[in-house]
C-alpha cells in the first residue's frame, strides 16, 4: 500500500483475541489455581478431622461442624429470604407508569441498565447478605448447644423467681434470635426502600405523592416489624436487669438490680414494651389506612417515652431518693448480691475466723518444737530453682526443663513429703545441628522426671534429688520415661517410621528408638501426606524418603492445646502439672466451666484476676479463656494427657455442677464419671490455682456478710503485690502443707494473704484445704486479723528483712563479685496465734550461673533470724533447738547441729567445717580440682565424726545419727557435681 500521508510506513501491530494455545494455557492456569484453592481448603478440613479421629475425640468435631453448618444454612437462608422476598415484593409494586421528572428521567436509565441483569443482582445480593448473616450464626453454635441442652440450676433469681439456667443458657440465645431480627428488619427497609425509589414508589423530587399506596403500605409494615422487635427487646431488657453490670460503690463489676433499677428503671420496661406494642399495630394499620399520621406520632411518642421515662425518670429516682439514704434503700439489693456472688464463686462456704496475729505464749522456746507439726515449710522455690534443675539435670542441651516448675506430693516410706518436679523435655534450640530432618524426625522428645525435696537443700544449696540423673532413677520407681508431650513441645514430630529417633546418650554413645505408640496420624496414605503438606507448608512431607510405612505425625503436642480443642468448652488453668501416675507420666490439667449469665452475681475479668507475678513473666502460665468476663465458674473437669501417647481424658469432677451437665448432654461420651479416677491419680489431684487466684479476688470484697459493711467499704481488702521482686505484680499463692488452727494434722494447701485497702500491714490470712479425695477438700479458711492493731503484711516484713543492719551486710556480702541475690517464695505460716514469714535466699554467682540456697529468713513475733539453714535461723528465733527428726535424707541438712563431749568428734567436726569452708572458696574461684580435694577431705572428717560417735555409743540429739548443718554431706544418688553441663 502506498504511503497516504499517515506518517512513516511500517509494521502494524494488531490487538485482537489470544491465540488458541494462550486461551488454553490460561484456562488451565485458571483450572489449576481453583483446584488449589478447593485442595487448600480441603487439607485444612482434614487434618483436622484426622487429629480429631487420633485422639478419640471425632464426635467433638463432628458436632461442632454440623452445628455451625446448620446455623450457617438456616440463618443464612432465612436472612437472605427476607431481604429477597422484600426487594422482590418492592419490584412487584411498582407503579405502572412514572412521573415526568427530572428524577425520574435519570433513574429511567438506571432501571434499563440494570434490567437484563435484574435476577442476577437480586440473586447476587440475596447471596451476600446470607453469606454474611450465616457465617455471623455459625459463631453462635456455643449458644445454641447450650439453649438446646440447658439443665435446670435448681436456683431461682429473688426477682423474677425464674430459675437460673434462663438467663444462664435461655436469654443469650433469644438475645441472638433478636438481633437477628433487627438487622433482618433493617436490611429489608434499606432494600425495599432503595427499589420502591429506583421503579418509581418512593420520590423525592418528583410533584405529586412521596409515595404510592403500595409503597406506603409495605415499608409500615417492615417498619412495623421492626418496632414489634422493639417492644420485645424491652420486654428482655427486664430479665436482663438480674444480669446487669453497673459501677457501685465497692465493686466496678456490681451485677444485679439496685433500688433504682428495680423502682424507676423496671416499671419504665414494661410501660415502654407497651407503647411499642402500640405503635407497631399503628404501623400495621397503615395497610388500611395508607397514610403513615397516626404510626409517626406513636413512633416519635414512643421515642419520647424512651428519654422521659426510661432515662430521666430513673435520675430523678436515683438523686431524690436514693442519694439521701442510700444504705436504707440499697441494702436489700446488697444482701441479694451477696449471696449470689458467693454462690455463684464457690465461696459461699469460706470459714473467717479472728486471729490475734500475736502469739500469746511468753517462753516462746515451748514453740520451737510446734513448727515441724504446724507446716513441712518449703525452702525449694520452684519458681527459682529451675536453673539449678537446669544445670545439674539437663545433661545434654537438647533437654530443658520449664521455668516454673510444680509442687506435688509423693509418699515415701509410708510418708508424705512435697517434692520439686520437672521434667526434662526436648529442647531443639539446643540441638547439635538444626536441620528438617533432626528437627522433626530424630530429636522428637524428652526423658525422664526430676524431682527434689521440697523442704531440705544440700550443704552446697542444691536441691537434694530424690529422682534423677538419665535416665532418671530414684523414688519414682519404674515408668515409662520418654517425653512427647509436654510444655516446651511446640511443633511436630514424624516418628514411628523408616527413620530412627534418638533416645538419649550416656557414656556408651548414642541410644536409639522408634515410637511404639498410637498416637498421631498415619502418614502411609499419600492423601494424608498430601494435605499434611499443604496444611503445615512442608512440601517435603509429600516426597521425603524419611516417611514411610509406620510414620505417624504429632502436633497439638502441649496439654493445654490438646484439652482446649477436644473440650472447647472448657476454660483451662494456666499450670498444667506432671505427675507419675500408674508407672506412666501424666499431665494434670484443670479445668473450668464458666457462664456470664447469674443473675446478682458480679462479674469478675479472668485475665485480670489470674495474673500475678508468674503470669507476667511467663505467658505460658496465663489461662485460656473461653470468655474472659464471667460471674459463675466452677472446677468441674480434671483432664490428664498421657506425656507418652497423648491420649487425652476428661474427668468428671463437679458432679453438680449444671453447666457440665449441659455441655455433656451436647457431647455424650466425652466426660468420664469421677468415677473412672484411680487411687494413684487422686493422689495426685490439687485445687487449681486460678480458681483461687479468682476466689481470693471476690473475696477482697466479698468475705463480708452484711450489707452495711459491705457499702461502707471499709472491709474491702487487696492482694498484695510480690514483695520479692519489683514486677508490681500481685503475689501468687503458694501450695505447702501446713494446718491452721482449726485442723488437727497438716494437708497440702493453697495459701495466700491479704492487706488492707491502700495499706501494707496485714488484714487476713487464707488457705484452702487443696488435697484431693479428702474431706475438707475445698474448704477455704480465712484468719482475719485484727483492725485495731498492726500486723505486719508482706511488704514490710521483707522491708524488715532489707532494713536490719546486719541482713543488710550479709546481703551485701553475698552480692560480693559478679553474684546475684534471688528471694524465694516468702512464706506464711499461723502459729500460736501469730504467723510465722519464711522466705529462702538463693545466690547466683561466681562460676556457677544457678541459684543456689544460701540463707533462709525467719521472722515471728517481731524477731527475725539470717542464717544459713532453716533450723539455725528458727533455734535463733526460739532460743531453742528443735526436737530431733527421723534420720534425715543423705545431704539433708535441716537438722540442727548435735553437741558432744567427745574431743575426737569435735575435732573430726572442725576438719569437716574447714573441709566445707574450703570447698566454698574453691567454688567461688571456679576451681573444680581444689573442689574435689575439699568433697574428699569433708567425707573423710564425716566419717571421722560418726565412727568417734559410734564408739561413745551416744551419737547425736534424740539418739539418730546427725551431721553438722553447717558442713556438707556426702553427695546424694544420683546428684552430679555442679559442673557446668555439656
Amino acid at each position: 500500500m502506498p504511503d497516504r500521508g499517515g506518517g512513516p510506513s511500517g509494521p502494524r501491530i494488531r490487538v485482537g483475541r489470544p491465540s488458541r494455545r494462550v486461551r488454553t494455557l490460561l484456562m488451565t492456569l485458571g483450572v489449576l489455581a481453583a483446584l488449589g484453592m478447593v485442595f487448600t481448603m480441603f487439607a485444612g478440613f482434614w487434618t483436622d478431622w484426622l487429629w480429631y479421629r487420633s485422639v478419640n475425640y471425632s464426635s467433638v468435631f463432628t458436632t461442632t461442624l454440623w452445628t455451625k453448618i446448620g446455623l450457617f444454612f438456616v440463618f443464612g437462608l432465612l436472612m437472605a429470604l427476607a431481604v429477597g422476598f422484600n426487594i422482590w415484593l418492592a419490584h412487584r409494586l411498582r407503579p405502572p407508569l412514572s412521573a415526568m421528572s427530572m428524577e425520574q428521567q435519570n433513574l429511567d436509565r438506571y432501571r434499563m441498565s440494570i434490567a437484563p441483569y435484574k435476577k442476577w443482582l437480586l440473586l447476587g445480593i440475596t447471596a451476600l447478605v446470607g453469606l454474611i448473616a450465616g457465617a455471623s450464626a455459625s459463631g453462635q453454635w456455643r449458644t445454641w448447644l447450650m439453649w438446646v441442652n440447658g439443665v435446670a440450676f435448681g436456683q431461682k433469681d429473688p426477682q423474677f423467681k425464674l430459675d437460673v439456667s434462663f438467663y444462664a443458657f435461655d436469654l443469650p440465645w433469644y438475645r441472638f434470635l433478636l438481633g437477628f431480627g433487627f438487622a433482618a428488619a433493617i436490611l429489608s427497609v434499606i432494600a425495599a426502600a432503595l427499589t420502591h425509589y429506583l421503579y418509581g414508589g418512593l420520590r423525592v423530587t418528583s410533584p405529586g405523592a412521596r409515595a404510592t399506596a403500595a409503597a406506603t403500605g409495605h415499608l409500615s409494615v417492615l417498619i412495623g416489624i421492626f418496632v414489634a422487635l422493639k417492644a420485645v427487646a424491652y420486654w428482655l431488657d427486664r430479665y436482663g436487669l438480674a444480669v446487669k453490670s453497673s459501677d457501685f460503690r465497692a465493686t466496678d463489676n456490681w451485677t444485679g438490680l439496685r433500688y433504682v433499677d428495680a423502682n424507676a428503671y423496671l416499671p419504665a420496661k414494661t410501660i415502654l414494651f407497651c407503647i411499642a406494642v402500640i405503635c407497631a399495630l399503628l404501623f400495621f394499620a397503615t395497610i388500611w389506612r395508607r397514610t403513615w399520621q397516626l404510626p409517626v406520632i406513636g413512633f416519635g411518642l414512643m421515642v419520647l417515652s424512651a428519654i422521659l421515662i426510661g432515662g430521666l425518670y430513673p435520675a430523678i429516682v436515683q438523686k431524690f431518693q436514693v442519694q439521701p439514704n442510700e444504705q436504707a434503700k440499697e441494702a436489700p439489693y446488697v444482701e441479694k448480691n451477696l449471696e449470689a456472688t458467693r454462690k455463684a464463686y464457690g465461696i459461699d462456704g469460706t470459714k473467717v475466723t479472728d486471729y490475734s496475729g500475736t502469739s500469746k505464749t511468753e517462753d516462746k522456746t515451748t514453740l520451737r518444737d510446734d513448727v515441724g507439726s504446724t507446716a513441712s515449710i518449703r525452702i525449694m522455690d520452684p519458681n527459682i530453682v529451675s536453673p539449678t534443675f537446669q544445670q545439674l539435670q539437663q545433661i545434654r542441651n537438647y533437654y530443658a526443663f520449664p521455668n516454673n516448675l510444680d509442687v506435688d506430693r509423693y509418699a515415701k516410706d509410708g510418708k508424705e513429703q512435697d517434692t520439686v518436679i520437672g521434667l526434662r523435655e526436648l529442647n531443639l534450640a539446643g540441638i547439635p545441628k538444626k536441620n528438617w530432618i533432626n528437627n522433626h524426625f530424630r530429636y522428637t522428645h524428652g526423658f525422664g522426671v526430676v524431682a527434689a525435696q521440697g523442704t531440705s537443700a544440700d550443704a552446697q544449696g542444691r536441691p537434694n534429688f530424690t529422682e534423677s540423673d538419665l535416665p532418671s532413677e530414684g523414688d519414682l520407681g519404674t515408668y515409662e520415661q520418654r517425653i512427647y508431650y509436654g510444655e516446651k513441645t511446640d511443633t511436630y514430630s514424624i516418628v514411628g517410621g523408616p527413620q530412627k529417633e534418638i533416645d538419649y546418650s550416656d557414656d556408651n554413645g548414642e541410644k536409639t528408638t522408634s515410637y511404639k505408640g498410637d498416637s498421631g496420624v498415619n502418614l502411609s496414605n499419600p492423601v494424608n501426606r498430601a494435605a499434611y503438606a499443604v496444611a503445615f507448608g512442608e512440601p517435603q512431607i509429600l516426597y521425603s524418603g524419611a516417611i514411610g510405612e509406620g510414620s505417624r505425625i504429632l502436633y497439638n503436642r502441649t496439654p493445654k492445646e490438646r484439652v482446649e480443642a477436644v473440650a472447647p468448652w472448657l476454660t483451662i488453668d494456666g499450670d498444667a502439672y506432671p505427675a507419675v501416675v500408674n508407672n506412666r507420666i501424666q499431665w494434670i490439667v484443670d479445668a473450668y466451666t464458666t457462664t456470664n449469665g447469674y443473675p446478682y452475681s458480679s462479674r469478675t475479668t479472668l485475665g485480670d484476676t489470674t495474673a500475678d507475678s508468674l503470669t507476667a513473666a511467663n505467658t505460658n502460665r496465663a489461662v485460656v479463656a473461653q470468655q474472659n468476663q464471667v460471674n459463675y465458674i466452677r472446677n468441674s473437669v480434671k483432664a490428664t494427657v498421657d506425656a507418652y501417647t497423648g491420649e487425652v481424658k476428661l474427668y468428671q469432677w463437679d458432679t453438680k455442677d449444671p453447666v457440665l451437665k449441659t455441655w455433656m448432654k451436647a457431647f455424650p461420651d466425652t466426660v468420664q464419671s469421677k468415677g473412672e479416677i484411680s487411687k494413684d491419680l487422686m493422689d495426685h489431684l490439687r485445687y487449681p490455682q486460678d480458681l483461687f487466684k479468682v476466689q481470693r479476688e471476690l473475696l477482697t470484697r466479698y468475705h463480708v456478710r452484711d450489707a452495711t459493711t459491705f457499702l461502707s467499704g471499709s472491709e474491702v481488702w487487696q492482694v498484695p503485690d510480690d514483695p520479692t521482686n519489683r514486677s508490681g505484680n500481685a503475689v501468687p499463692p503458694y501450695y505447702l502443707s501446713m494446718k491452721m488452727p482449726d485442723q488437727q494434722a497438716q494437708s497440702f494447701s493453697l495459701t495466700t494473704t491479704f492487706t488492707p485497702n491502700g495499706r501494707d500491714n496485714l488484714s487476713a490470712f487464707m488457705a484452702v484445704d487443696a488435697e484431693a479425695g479428702t474431706s475438707d477438700y475445698g474448704k477455704i479458711r480465712i484468719l482475719k486479723l485484727p483492725t485495731n492493731t498492726t500486723v505486719n503484711g508482706p511488704k514490710q516484713v521483707q522491708s524488715q528483712f532489707n532494713s536490719q543492719e546486719e541482713i543488710a551486710e550479709s546481703i551485701r556480702l553475698l552480692r560480693g563479685g559478679d553474684s546475684e541475690v534471688e528471694y524465694g517464695n516468702l512464706l506464711t505460716v499461723p502459729l500460736d496465734g501469730g504467723l510465722l514469714y519464711v522466705e529462702p535466699v538463693y545466690v547466683r554467682g561466681g562460676g556457677l550461673k544457678y541459684p543456689l540456697l544460701r540463707k533462709v529468713l525467719v521472722t515471728y513475733g517481731g524477731q527475725t533470724a539470717f542464717e544459713n539453714t532453716l533450723d539455725e535461723a528458727l533455734n535463733k528465733i526460739f532460743g531453742k533447738e528443735g526436737q530431733a527428726p527421723e534420720p534425715p535424707e543423705e545431704g539433708d541438712t535441716t537438722t540442727p547441729p548435735p553437741t558432744s563431749d567427745n574431743p575426737t568428734v569435735q575435732q573430726a567436726l572442725e576438719d569437716a567445717q574447714k573441709a566445707f569452708d574450703a570447698g566454698q572458696e574453691a567454688l567461688k574461684e571456679n576451681d573444680w580440682e581444689a573442689y574435689g580435694r575439699a568433697q574428699k577431705d569433708l567425707e573423710d572428717a564425716l566419717r571421722r565424726a560418726e565412727d568417734a560417735q559410734a564408739q561413745d555409743g551416744r551419737g547425736g540429739a534424740g539418739g539418730g545419727e546427725s551431721k553438722p548443718s553447717a558442713s556438707p554431706s556426702p553427695k546424694p544418688s544420683g546428684s552430679p557435681s555442679p559442673k557446668p553441663s555439656s
